[in-house]
């Protein structure tokens, strides 16, 4: 979700990115779209797509954590001194009000009258706009505390996204709305209707930020087939965890109230996403240059995310898609959109880039 210059430049995270955002773009777009029927995981496409589509969050904030995490260390300052801390807080700030913006309530901007509970309850719950938002603040923090405390970074990431993941199911299990505001405690735990609850959530931008330590510290180990490697190893690793406790779990008869807090599922989406990364570097290193359409993706990410939301689900002032053909296409009618979509998306960031350099040239 962020830019980044040329002489900082990852291949593989650009690679990534890119997936993330194709992967987000075409899941909520044969979402919105594909017919109740065709839902079911007892067939091979849908089951694959679901799979898929569950790890795109994942995949998505582990990416941002590892960028963010990447850039603030290859400026090589002090905390208050380093220009990605504003750029950090800007973006933060920028995208929890987006979260907000996206699901405000009413169209009439002040008269809350008509606005219903439900309404009231989907505007404050916590989305990845939000998730991503607060979590890029956490980072900031942690960076800050780790540099005054002289602290290793590496290990103090490890160890905070270990006490995220691990708190994870007994914070879900505390009823948070009975002692704290509403919209605090839609942060907090899925029971107040969020998606994207701090707990388990940013634990991936977090865990991506051990990799975007690790990055920075060896700046040309991704041009190295053992960088790629060893990602697999962890990946295979995380893996086999998840299968191990899903066995204990299911062996004890352990009950947690979220699935996605779950250590099994935990573990998998990390090993997932480590695993494709391994391959995603690996590829990467026999190209020395990608086309600029991608990095143009994965710097605009954002405006992405927004006007294909904004298209697909609607806003306070615009409807959307779902409320003229939701839930009623067919499974090549809803992929078929899938890619009109993408190419819509394609070409507004081709269009935009040119404006902008068609600006300069005029400047000049």
């Amino acid at each position: 979700m962020h830019t980044y210059d040329q002489a900082h430049r990852v291949i593989f995270i650009d690679l990534m990115r890119a997936i993330a955002v194709l992967q987000m773009v075409q899941g909520h777009t044969i979402d919105v779209l594909l017919a109740p029927e065709l839902r079911t995981t007892e067939l091979p496409v849908y089951a694959v797509w679901y799979f898929l589509r569950g790890m795109t969050a994942p995949i998505f904030m582990f990416t941002a954590g590892t960028v963010f995490t990447y850039l603030f260390h290859s400026v090589k300052k002090p905390f208050e001194e380093n220009y990605r801390v504003k750029k950090g807080l800007r973006r933060g700030f920028l995208l929890i009000f987006l979260g907000y913006f996206l699901k405000y309530p009413t169209w009439t901007i002040f008269d809350f009258s008509d606005v219903t509970a439900d309404k009231w309850q989907l505007f404050i719950s916590a989305d990845v706009l939000q998730l991503i938002g607060f979590s890029l603040l956490i980072l900031l923090l942690i960076l800050f505390i780790a540099e005054k405390l002289k602290l290793n970074y590496t290990a103090t990431f490890i160890t905070i996204t270990t006490v995220i993941f691990v708190a994870s199911p007994f914070i879900e299990t505390i009823n948070w709305i009975s002692f704290l505001p509403a919209p605090i405690a839609a942060y907090f735990y899925s029971g107040s209707g969020s998606l994207f609850p701090l707990f388990p959530w940013s634990g991936y931008v977090i865990a991506g930020g051990i990799l975007g330590c690790y990055l920075a510290q060896n700046p040309l180990v991704f041009k190295t087939a053992r960088f790629s490697k060893r990602l697999a190893i962890f990946g295979i690793a995380f893996t086999l965890f998840a299968i191990f406790s899903e066995i204990i779990l299911k062996s004890l008869q352990v009950q947690i109230i979220d699935p996605q807090a779950e250590p099994n599922t935990i573990f998998y989406r990390v090993g997932f996403v480590l695993l494709l990364t391994a391959v995603v570097s690996y590829i990467s290193l026999r190209v020395n240059h990608i086309p600029y359409i991608i990095i143009l993706a994965g710097r605009n990410t954002l405006l992405i995310y927004v006007v294909h939301l904004i298209i697909l689900y609607g806003s306070a002032w615009t409807p959307g898609i779902d409320l003229l053909w939701g839930y009623s296409f067919s499974g090549w009618q809803s992929f078929g959109a899938a890619v009109i979509m993408i190419s819509l998306m394609t070409f507004m960031v081709l269009r935009i880039h040119k404006l902008k350099i068609r600006n300069k040239e005029l400047e000049t």
